[in-house]
């Protein structure tokens, strides 16, 4: 699984660490992701997301449903892990 939000689209980026003599070295900037359930009212189901903290945020801004809506018309969000309990 790929360290991507399912909602925003965010990756990891490359940089430098900068030390105190000005020496450059590659790093990566990773992206605060964690998984989260989320119960779908629409399907009547809970599914699974992997997402990062701005795309909570966004969630909560705008409703799941839009938020999903937005993320497949976007193209970031190909399959949901849907989990019938």
């Amino acid at each position: 699984m790929s360290k991507i939000c399912q909602i925003t689209g965010k990756k990891a980026q490359n940089g430098n660490n900068v030390s105190h003599s000005r020496r450059h070295t590659k790093r990566r900037f990773e992206v605060n992701l964690f998984t989260k359930k989320f119960y779908y009212v629409e399907e009547d189901c809970w599914i699974s997301l992997r997402i990062s903290a701005a795309g909570l945020r966004v969630i909560n801004k705008i409703g799941l449903d839009a938020a999903l809506k937005n993320a497949v018309a976007k193209g970031y969000c190909k399959e949901v892990r849907i989990l019938n309990r």
